[in-house]
């Protein structure tokens, strides 16, 4: 199977990009990236990789490592860009986050978001984890003018996480976790305008992750064709459980629509 996964030229997140990607091409599926120009190559958050402050706070060394496979991978290299692609080509959909300034080429992207709203219309499989669920929550239904997220469930970066980094880093990084005035939480709420909307915060967490072999700290929420994630500590639970949906979806090749 094909799964798209847009990026912004910078400041992505590491972990929410590296682990989901290992995870898909290990198991035999076909990655192709976006961004928002030809010749584009994406680059994470550099903060993650060395550590946001003092050294800490950055992403898992397992996770590193995988960024490093990724960016030797030729469909890194040579990204498509959003307005070209053709959503019908894909099998599934994965919007990683990331706080950090450069997200916001891809965060408030129209264009991209009325691509990711065709797709949407398709009822494939979707995943977004932490700032990604910002996309979806912008991203509007032509047919109602609501989020394509109206009246369903989810989870995002919860406000006392993206609080908890601001407050304790902002005297020496500023706003750097602080990605727009409104919290992200705030935001993705308000787009839950329809009957059976609702915003599921998970368990409260601030250093404690799941990894590879356990997913006791980790969190995601699957309604239907969509699964959410909270922050990078889920990524391990978010891919596999992508994995599933993409297992128990029938393909392009088998009529899905």
């Amino acid at each position: 199977m094909r799964v798209l996964i847009p990026l912004p030229d910078h400041d992505f997140d590491v972990t929410e990009v590296a682990v989901p990607w290992r995870m898909l091409t290990q198991a035999g599926h076909d990655v192709v990236f976006a961004a928002e120009r030809a010749g584009s190559r994406p680059e994470a958050d550099p903060r993650l990789l060395t550590g946001v402050l003092f050294g800490q706070l950055g992403a898992e060394p397992e996770p590193r490592r995988f960024y490093g496979e990724l960016t030797e991978s030729a469909a890194f290299r040579a990204p498509v860009p959003w307005a070209d692609v053709d959503i019908e080509d894909f099998d599934g959909l994965l919007l990683p986050g990331g706080h950090a300034p450069g997200m916001r080429q891809y965060l408030g992207s129209v264009s991209l978001q009325r691509q990711i709203a065709r797709f949407w219309a398709l009822r494939r499989p979707v995943g977004a984890i932490c700032h990604g669920v910002l996309v979806l929550a912008r991203a509007q239904d032509p047919a109602t003018g609501h989020s394509v997220l109206a009246g369903r469930r989810t989870t995002c970066l919860p406000k006392y996480m993206e609080r908890t980094a601001y407050f304790s880093t902002a005297w020496r990084l500023g706003r750097y976790y602080r990605t727009y005035p409104a919290y992200v939480e705030d935001e993705v709420r308000a787009a839950l305008t329809e009957p059976g909307g609702r915003f599921e915060r998970g368990p409260l967490t601030l250093t404690r992750r799941g990894t590879a072999g356990d997913d006791t700290h980790a969190f995601v929420v699957q309604d239907g064709h969509y699964l959410s994630a909270r922050w990078p500590g889920d990524a391990y639970l978010f891919g596999r459980r992508f994995l599933a949906l993409l297992r128990s979806t029938p393909g392009r090749e088998n009529g899905a629509a």
